[in-house]
């Protein structure tokens, strides 16, 4: 395989992306307007109710982050109309037929001119509701995989993932597709349309018994968790969307189909400047329960591999691997984009760098004004040493609190409700990640590293398109880079 010049490619293309105000997608529309300012057209899809609300959401969601700061300054008081110029803000939704638009006008339009699909659409919430998870990450994929085939100038469909649909066994997890029904434990019956219909008569049920709003989601988050945990993954996020891929794979017949799964996503290493993230992350729910003092004590085992990749490197690997596959008609390549093989970060580093960070530069209390001192984090190596610390320091005391508050006519009910809010964020973190604090894999990235020695030897433009681990020196970014990153754009 030899590479045609990236930036060459991207010129006179009509890309669509899916979940266009997304972390990634947001870098993704970014890097191509920076580095490709000849791009024809980014038909940008985005929930909202029409064309005004969609246009508002992407001015005050998408362009009005910093993110975009480099390429304001670089297109001057010409942003606005370079942008403009260049995007077409489409209201949809990817759980409906040709992805909710209505203008027929413009679905024709999208079908004649778009060349390259990508993905991005996606709940990554892990305890998400059933009904939502499958609308967006399970059926949304298959009704984008419709839509990418009525594009009568296909080149290729990005569909971008997640690395822990592999699930977890001691080893190397492998960049191969799912087949229909495949399941993590071997456990057999796994039916996509009768996982939906299963959703479909537990939500039936609940609205017969008259169910507040409130007990449905509740219900449907539970459900999710108990459909994912039979078949032999942590959660439901990771559940639907192997499903998603699973359909993907099978429906796909000559669309040229690329699979990124991505490991866990951090903030830019590089460009467009470093540190830029939102929302918060998954090893960044941990950074900020330690770095605000609700975090003292977490389990997991301290060799454990973390496997993170920054952004833009992820965004620039889907860039490299949408332009390697175009016109492979009936081609499935699944590459996996992370760290633990080639560079891999251990959780007691993790639990250091945090140390370091915030001890030299302390959260300031809203409330009192005060920095917040926090201390060496304990680690528990098991799940039950983790309950037993649980109970003994702040379980038992809470009761005694409580029953404190209730002799004392509420005096102390300020401080009940402090630490009991604490506690119930400690283990709603734990049990959603608690899986990955133990995580005894690491995932090949075989399929990655061809790409990227395909790329240094087709003399492309690496220097932009960068997505190699091993250049990441982890103490130097988190210091540096993501902890101050992550306390200037998620801490609130």
């Amino acid at each position: 395989m030899e590479l045609p010049s990236i930036v060459k490619f991207l010129e006179n293309r009509t890309i669509l992306v899916t979940g266009a105000t997304g972390f990634l997608a947001k870098i993704f529309v970014e890097k191509i307007l920076r580095v490709q300012p000849n791009v024809k057209k980014l038909y940008l899809l985005l929930r909202a109710a029409d064309d005004k609300a969609a246009i508002q959401r992407f001015n005050t969601e998408v362009v009005a982050k910093d993110l975009f700061k480099v390429l304001k300054e670089k297109c001057g008081a010409n942003f606005s109309t370079f942008v403009s110029q260049r995007t077409a803000i489409v209201p949809g939704d990817i759980t409906c037929e040709n992805l909710g638009v209505k203008d027929s006008n413009l679905l024709d339009e999208m079908w004649r001119e778009v060349d390259i699909v990508v993905n991005l659409a996606a709940t990554t919430n892990f305890d998400e509701r059933y009904d939502v998870a499958l609308g967006i990450n399970t059926f949304g994929a298959r009704h984008v995989l419709s839509f990418a085939k009525k594009c009568n100038k296909l080149k290729v469909l990005l569909h971008v993932s997640t690395a822990y649909v592999c699930g977890e066994k001691p080893g190397l997890m492998l960049e191969t597709p799912y087949n229909m029904g495949e399941t993590l434990n071997g456990t057999t019956g796994l039916d996509i349309e009768a996982e939906k219909k299963v959703m479909e008569e537990t939500l039936k049920q609940l609205k017969a018994e008259d169910a507040s709003e409130k007990a449905i989601t509740i219900a449907l988050k539970e459900l999710g968790l108990e459909r994912a945990r039979k078949y032999g993954w942590p959660n439901t996020y990771v559940f639907t969307k192997t499903m998603g891929e699973m359909l993907l794979g099978n429906l796909k017949e000559d669309v040229p189909l690329v699979i990124v799964r991505p490991t866990i996503i951090t903030s830019t290493f590089k460009e467009p400047f470093p540190g830029w993230v939102e929302g918060i992350r998954t090893i960044d729910s941990l950074a900020v329960g330690y770095g605000k003092g609700r975090i003292t004590c977490f389990p997991g085992n301290p060799k454990t591999i973390l496997d993170a990749i920054p952004a833009d490197m992820v965004v620039n690997a889907m860039i490299v691997a949408m332009v390697a596959h175009a016109d492979q008609r009936g081609s499935e390549t699944i590459y996996q984009v992370g760290s633990s093989v080639s560079n891999p970060l251990e959780i007691t580093n993790l639990k250091e760098y945090g140390f370091n960070y915030f001890t030299k530069y302390p959260w300031i209390n809203k409330v009192d004004g005060k920095p917040i001192i926090v201390g060496q984090v304990t680690m528990l190596n098991t799940m039950d040493s983790f309950r037993k610390y649980m109970a003994l320091h702040y379980l038992l005391p809470l009761k005694g609190l409580e029953i404190v508050n209730t002799a004392c006519c509420q005096y102390f009910q300020g401080k009940y409700l402090e630490l009991y809010r604490k506690i119930k964020f400690v283990m709603r973190l734990i049990d959603l990640y608690g899986p990955y604090l133990f995580f005894k894999s690491i995932f090949d990235d075989l399929n990655t590293e061809k790409l990227r020695m395909v790329a240094k030897e087709s003399g492309v433009e690496t220097d932009i398109f960068y997505f190699d681990p091993k250049t990441i020196n982890w103490e130097d970014y988190f210091m540096k880079t993501h902890l101050p990153g992550v306390v200037r754009y998620v801490f609130k």
